[in-house]
Order: structure tokens, then sequence, then C-alpha cells
């Protein structure tokens, strides 16, 4: 039980991913949104449990699709009532909704399950650069690809607090006789 508390608790935490969706392509980034909403870039993943991070995509209009599906791409919807199949080409729909395009993009990446729509409210899309009072969350930013890690003195508060959390903990097993050879002081940044 040792070291694996720690451990567990650091790689569980929910990061936030800021992409920038300019002439990127929407089969691509949508596959890549969909691994970091399921978690599968953490040695941690396991397909029953959501340990997912939350991801911010901005300029949503400026994204592009490979081939013809620009004038081949239909987003069909059913109002439930007789005749009530409504289609909108692409080029229609970048213009009314270019959220919903990456949105459908990635939700059509998850697999099909319980966890999908938990998963899918850790998206957050915007057509433009703003992405509002969210982007003081960002710790990992996508440029082509590669991810870039923000050094900001949020994280080393944020990590001070999780030490500080397992510190506590640690110390109330001690007192409960679970672990009894382990000092809190131990620990790298307790003081």
């Amino acid at each position: 039980m040792s070291q694996a508390v720690g451990n567990t608790a650091l790689a569980y935490a929910r990061v936030w991913h800021q992409v920038d969706a300019t002439d990127r392509i929407l089969g691509k980034l949508a596959e890549r949104i969909a691994l970091v909403l399921m978690g599968k870039h953490k040695p941690i993943y396991n397909p029953s449990v959501d340990c997912g991070d939350y991801v911010i995509v901005t300029h949503c209009k400026r994204i592009r699709v490979s081939g013809r599906k620009e004038q081949e791409i239909l987003y069909r919807k059913h109002t439930m009532f007789p005749g009530g199949l409504q289609e909108t080409p692409y080029r229609d729909m970048m213009v009314k909704k270019p959220e919903e395009i990456i949105r459908q993009a990635v939700s059509g990446m998850l697999p099909k399950n319980k966890l999908r729509d938990r998963r899918m409210e850790r998206l957050r899309i915007f057509p433009g650069e703003h992405s509002g009072i969210l982007n003081a969350n960002v710790m990992r930013s996508w440029q082509d690809g590669l991810s870039t890690r923000y050094d900001i003195p949020v994280l080393t508060e944020l990590f001070s607090l999780t030490i500080a959390y397992m510190i506590l903990t640690l110390s109330k097993l001690r007192h409960k006789n679970f672990v009894s050879d382990f000092e809190p002081e131990e620990l790298p940044g307790a003081s």
C-alpha cells in the first residue's frame, strides 16, 4: 500500500487540454480528441473506468476535410414525425453550427456505451479563439499533434495541494494502525 496511493491519485487527476483546430483534418483531430476523452494516453487506462481528461477546441470554423467530403457529407436528424428527416450539407452546417461538426465526429469515435455521454460533457468547443474563463484551466496545448505543457504557478499549487492531501490521508491511515512505519515527513516537498 505504500506509494501506490500517491501514484494513483495523481494519475486519476483530470487535466485540461487545448486544441487549435486551424487547418487540421476533421477525422484525425476527432480521433485524437476521443483518445484523450477516454484516457487512453494514461498508464492507468481501463475501458470500464472514466479516467479521461477535459478538451477545449478553439477555431472550429477553420477545420478542414479531405477529398470531396466537403460536397458529400450530410448531417441527418429526424424529428420522429412522419417525413421528419432533415438533412444538412457540410457547408451549411459549417456556417450555422461549426462546433456540431466536431462534436458529431468525436461522438462517432467514442465507444457506444454508458460512459459516452459523460465523456462528451468534458468536450468544450468554441468557433473562435476566445474560450472564456476555461482558458485559465488549460495545462497542455496541442500544436500540429505535438503536446506542449504549460509551466504556470497554478500547477505547483495543484501538486502541493495533492501532496498535502496524500500526507493527510497517510497520517489518518497511520493513526488507524494501517501503516505503522511510514512517516509523512519522508514525502518529497513536505515541509
